[in-house]
Formats: structure tokens, C-alpha cells, sequence
């Protein structure tokens, strides 16, 4: 089976979630007509990842400004019982077309947020949630962790779906709860934007023997709102360059790293790669050594499907 992919690397409208979702409907509505099956939106791409923002927090102290940033933050944030859900839910089956889309997702039930990303089928609606199990560094202020009820994985109509956002894509055992589910289309939206992050990608297409969508922001300080300068007023102008790029199961880059320009980027992936490539190599299979190791996580859920 092939499946037409596309990976956004774009940058939303920052801190503004109604331009954002009119964003994603756009940019939706044009892959779908080029015949992608599939489209992968970056990490917090709603309503954006908070590069540079210390939200006025440091050890012992916080501000005014930084706690009036934060109540920004969380007002555009998504609420997945909310009609933002709805109207991408509605957007997926009017454009036939699966999409993964990070977030920075609120709850009625607390203040807290979470990174997250949102798996929509055009026949299902949402398929589920993956939240942030571990966020990096200065991220633990604004965004909650999530339990191993967030390692999600899918068996759609265009293959088995899953992933991790970010830097949980360097926790050997999170990526090993992935591929015990055979994970197929293997999905990591970032914020990382080096080069050694292409490397991270083609490490775990090899190891998972997988493909790898590996989705960033191109981001530039000059792109934040006048109200929120002082908070990148020491970045450097091109601070998030993007790198998105897809990666075959062999390790092999299929398209691009992309860096300092926004675009798209198409492939077609030949899932019958995924079984050529086990010949020598299966994670999960005859190099898995059961016999000697023993894996569990608990609390992850089993492979759902469609």
C-alpha cells in the first residue's frame, strides 16, 4: 500500500488561535487537493510553541507580565470539548484526509496545559490523544506531564500511526512502547531545529525499522506579536530554522531536511518497504531477544483501531 504524506513546516499565528485554525483549514484544504492522505502538523503548531518565553518565572520569583502571558497562552490553547475539536473533526472528513496536529491543549477540569497531539480520521473523527509524558527543561513551568495512558497507537486505513513529540523521541523506553505496537508511520513533531536532530530521525526509522515524519516550525523573532518582543528580545532573528524531514525505514532520507523557509514537505511512502526492511533487522521480531529481556509499560493501551 503507498500512502501520499504531507508534513507542514510553517509558522502559525502566534498566541492566536482562531487565525491558527483558519491556518490548518487552509493549508488542510491544499494538501488534500494535491491527494495527501495524510498531514502532520509541528509541535504547539495551536497556538504555538513559546520559544525564548521565560513568562517572567525564574527560581523564588514570577511576574505580572509573565503571569499575564501565561493566561494568553492558555486562553488560545485548545479545549477538546470545546468546538475547535468539531470544527477540525469536520474539516478531516470533508477533505478525506487523516491529520496530526500538535497542540497545547487546555482541560475544564484544571489549569494546567499540555503538549499534545491530536490524531483525526476523516471517518472517525478524533482517534485519540498523545500528551507530553516529559517535558524539556524550562517547558515543565507551562506544561503538565502525562501518564502512559498517552502512549497512543493507531491501525488506520492508511497504516499503524503513532509517535512522541520532542525530545521524549531521545527516551530509549518510550520509543520501544511505539514500536511494540508496530508502529508503521512513526510521527515527531518538534521544536528542535539543529542538525543533529536529522540524525535523531534516521536513527529511529533504522531502529523501529519505520517510517519517520519528523515535523518542525520555521520560526523567526520578528514573527511574535509587538506584545510579547521583550520575551525574544535576545534570540537570534532566524531562532527556529525548521529541519522537517522524512525518513524510510532503511535509515534513508526521502524528503528534505527543510531549514529557514516554510513549505511542505510531499513523499510517497510504499508501506511494503516497512516489510523489506525487516530481512535483517525487527526490533520487535528476531532481534527483539525475549528470551533474555523483558519489557513493560504500564498503563500504555493496546494497538487501537479504526
Amino acid at each position: 500500500m503507498k500512502v501520499k504524506v504531507a508534513v507542514v513546516q510553517d509558522a502559525p499565528a502566534f498566541f492566536d488561535k482562531e487565525s491558527t485554525l483558519q491556518k490548518v483549514v487552509r493549508i488542510a484544504e491544499q494538501q488534500a487537493q494535491a491527494g495527501c492522505e495524510l498531514i502532520v502538523f509541528p509541535e504547539s503548531f495551536i497556538p504555538g510553541y513559546p520559544r525564548g518565553f521565560s513568562f517572567g518565572a525564574t527560581i523564588g520569583s514570577r511576574t505580572d507580565e509573565g503571569r499575564e502571558h501565561y493566561a494568553d497562552y492558555y486562553n488560545n490553547s485548545l479545549d477538546l470539548e470545546s468546538e475547535d475539536l468539531t470544527r477540525l473533526e469536520q474539516l478531516s472528513k470533508e477533505q478525506d484526509i487523516y491529520m496530526v496536529i500538535g497542540i497545547t491543549e487546555k482541560q475544564q477540569t484544571n489549569g494546567s496545559l499540555y503538549c499534545s497531539m491530536i490524531y483525526l480520521s476523516p471517518t472517525e473523527g478524533l482517534l485519540g490523544v498523545h500528551r507530553k509524558i516529559k517535558p524539556t527543561g524550562t517547558e515543565r513551568l507551562v506544561w503538565a506531564e502525562a501518564g502512559a495512558e498517552s502512549l497512543v497507537t493507531f491501525d488506520t486505513k492508511i497504516g499503524k500511526l503513532g509517535g512522541l513529540i520532542c525530545w521524549e523521541n531521545y527516551m530509549p523506553l518510550a520509543r520501544m512502547s511505539m514500536y511494540l505496537k508496530g508502529v508503521e508511520i512513526y510521527i515527531a513533531p518538534t521544536a528542535d531545529s539543529r542538525d543533529q536532530w536529522t540524525a535523531t530521525m534516521q536513527q529511529i526509522a533504522l531502529e523501529g525499522r519505520c517510517f519517520v515524519l519528523g515535523c518542525n516550525q520555521y520560526m523567526t523573532a520578528s514573527m511574535y506579536p509587538d506584545k510579547y518582543k521583550d520575551e525574544v528580545a535576545n534570540q537570534d532573528e532566524n531562532f527556529c530554522p525548521g529541519g522537517s524531514v522524512i525518513v524510510s525505514p532503511l535509515g534513508k532520507i526521502i524528503a528534505g531536511p527543510l531549514f529557514n523557509e516554510a513549505g511542505v514537505l510531499v513523499t510517497e511512502l510504499d508501506l511494503e518497504d516497512i516489510k523489506r526492511s525487516k530481512l535483517d533487522f525487527d526490533v520487535i521480531g528476531h532481534y527483539a531477544r525475549n528470551d533474555i529481556f523483558d519489557f513493560n509499560v504500564k498503563g500504555q493501551p493496546n494497538l487501537k483501531k479504526e
